[in-house]
């Protein structure tokens, strides 16, 4: 690793009208070293990597790149100096091959010519294999799964020369599997010399890959450090400015009477298998197993996305049948899903309106629109939920994604829900807006909700869970005590005996 900096950012300030996104922020990232980049959502990290990339111009300050002071920088321009981003959602073409999106971006722009087919492909296939990824060129973009997709951004910045290769989130929907092969390429990269910003809320990550950190906080850097000089403790100090002590809150009530019962449950239409388990009212029963274990499948049946087929649901006793997500509403079942940008809130959408949506009915009962009786729902959310926003008519879209989550909170607990669904509800969320997010479950659970909680971070599951059912192929593998530790779940999810258990 140099000890010269590859790329640098010295005093950087940008500003969106009276809002100051970066305040004098340095960062010095050097070849052959993976430097990651941590902070809270709205910490400035996005905007940073926008200023690296060209999206946006800096207001003051500077930035060099081996040692040349860049006067102007635009996405053209930064991708012809050899920096890349990998985003979390990769901006690929999707009706297009493989090799068709590689060369859009790798073949330089001419007139009219001969596509040389045969080369083109053999180009691709050599980019793909050079960082493992068994992929056919000829297969278009659309058919391919995320994690692929994300495989064919790196060979894209491989083939172009990137001398620093920015990675935002990329393990956000990888399985272990996947992150292991990521983290491998990450690795080549650093022996071949290539400068790797990694931005990851996961620490453990962090720990693992990174060279040297740097932390910002409101806009500006205020440590750069070490691997050997951090802890996962001394991240999250940094990053909120003070110590997380209870990440995982301890239940505060005992649970009452069984409020959810699953018996024999499934949608055998869309693949499911039967399942069977009860929540009571104050109860957090968390489920865990490995991605396609069908809890996110589960989940949709119970909201009536995709309705049972067969078994049986009882609700406070009482049996019911949901067969649409209106029905599961009308029944006191609320569902805030995995993707809370596509699914969970309309970014385009105010505060207020995306808050009244599921619970129109009550809110307008004679079908009339009352924007007083929406913007003072919306109000109690924003102060009950201690959302982040100037007032309730900004648009989703502006906020962090912490807050965004709490807007997808508020959007289902305005229905007065009986039952709590929650989807991966901190996945790419700091560890701020991850520990607010988890003292709210809690409280719902106190208000005597019966909450369901998917989630692939193993130690939330651990953490916040009063019980764990662990699925695993469609069904329930195995029901696990809360404090049960992380060996049982996994064996339980990897198919092993666990002792102790009830399926």
């Amino acid at each position: 690793m140099s000890e010269r900096p590859l790329l640098a950012f010295r005093r950087i300030t940008k500003s969106f009208g009276a809002v100051r996104a970066l305040r004098g922020v340095d960062l010095e990232v050097r070849a052959g070293e993976v430097h990651a980049l941590l902070g809270e959502n709205g910490a400035g990290k996005s905007t940073l990597i926008k200023v690296a990339t060209g999206a946006h111009a800096p207001d003051s300050g500077v930035i060099e790149l081996a040692g040349e002071t860049l006067e102007r920088l635009d996405p053209a321009l930064a991708r012809r100096r050899g920096i890349a981003c990998i985003y979390q959602q990769p901006a690929l073409f999707p009706e297009l091959s493989v090799a068709e999106n590689l060369a859009l971006r790798l073949e330089p722009a001419a007139g009219w010519r001969r596509v040389a087919w045969a080369e083109r492909h053999r180009v691709a296939l050599a980019l793909l294999a050079r960082i493992g990824a068994e992929i056919d060129p000829g297969r278009e973009v659309g058919t391919l799964s995320m994690p692929e997709q994300q495989l064919v951004e790196i060979a894209s910045a491989i083939g172009a020369g990137a001398r620093v290769v920015i990675m935002d989130e990329p393990t956000a929907s990888l399985t272990r599997r996947e992150q292991e092969r990521l983290f491998g390429i990450v690795n080549a990269l650093r022996r071949e010399g290539v400068a790797v910003i990694y931005i990851s809320h996961r620490l453990e990550e962090i720990l693992a890959l990174a060279d040297r950190v740097t932390v910002l906080r409101d806009g500006q850097s205020v440590a750069s450090r070490l691997r050997a000089e951090v802890d996962e403790a001394t991240l999250i100090r940094l990053m909120v400015g003070r110590d997380v002590a209870q990440l995982y809150p301890p239940s505060e009530s005992a649970p009452g009477a069984v409020r959810l019962a699953l018996r024999g449950l499934c949608c055998r239409s869309a693949g499911g298998r039967p399942v069977s388990f009860e929540v009571r009212a104050g109860e957090v029963y968390g489920l865990a197993g490995l991605v396609g274990a069908g809890r996110t499948e589960l989940a949709r049946t119970l909201f009536g996305l995709t309705p049972a087929d067969a078994g049986e649901l009882w609700i406070d006793g009482e049996r019911v049948t949901i067969g649409s997500p209106q029905a599961a509403i009308a029944h006191g079942i609320a569902y805030v899903p995995e993707d809370r940008r596509r699914h969970g809130v309309v970014l385009e959408l105010p505060i207020e309106q995306n808050v009244s949506l599921a619970a129109w009915r009550r809110l307008f009962p004679l079908g009339w629109l009352r924007r007083d009786r929406e913007r003072s729902e919306a109000r109690e959310f924003v102060r009950a939920l201690a959302i982040r926003t100037p007032d309730t008519e900004t648009a989703t879209a502006n906020l962090s994604g912490g807050n965004q989550q709490k807007v997808a909170l508020a959007r289902w607990l305005a229905t007065r829900p009986r039952v709590l669904l929650l989807d991966e509800p901190t996945q790419g969320v700091d560890v701020g807006a991850k520990s607010e997010i988890h003292r709210l479950v809690r409280r719902f659970a106190a208000e005597g909700m019966a909450v369901v909680l998917i989630s692939s971070d193993l130690p939330e599951i651990l953490g916040m869970s009063d019980r764990i059912g662990v699925m695993r192929g469609g069904e329930l593998a195995a029901e696990l005590p809360g404090g049960a530790g992380a060996t049982q779940v996994m064996s339980a999810a990897l198919g092993q005996p666990v002792e102790g258990t009830a399926a």
